[in-house]
């Protein structure tokens, strides 16, 4: 198993920034594919971001966070990071850390039934 913690969540203005952190058990080939997800209340989980830790693919990203959002990992640290740039109140939601080995292509257009391991989430509050 891999067990995978989030941290970094917090209440910002529009307009700045936060970074997210996700502490994994291992990078290794069980997580190989990593994404962040978000959730509000009501509505489905969605893809933020995704990379593929042991490939040199490029990430993929959501349109509505392309060019604010970066994903980043630190195999030494066993982390992924999303840096989340020029926030907006639509930014808001519960914040999520997953992986697995097994998403076909390890885009964002994969959804959340394809990740078995998942952080217990971190919140992000854009007040505007």
């Amino acid at each position: 198993d891999v067990q995978l913690m989030e941290s970094g969540g917090g209440s910002v203005q529009a307009g700045g920034s936060l970074t997210l952190s996700c502490v994994a058990s291992a990078l290794n080939w069980r997580s190989s594919c990593m994404g962040w997800f978000r959730q509000v209340p009501g509505k489905e989980r969605e893809g933020v971001a995704t990379i593929n830790i042991l490939g040199n693919e490029n990430p993929t990203y959501a349109d509505s966070v392309k060019g604010r959002f970066a994903i980043s990992k630190d195999m030494a640290k066993n982390t992924l990071y999303l840096r989340m740039n020029s926030l907006k109140s639509e930014d808001s939601a519960m914040y999520y850390c997953a992986a697995d080995r097994r998403v076909v292509g390890c885009t964002v257009e994969a959804g959340p039934a394809e990740y078995n391991y998942w952080g217990q989430g971190t919140q992000v509050t854009v007040s505007s």
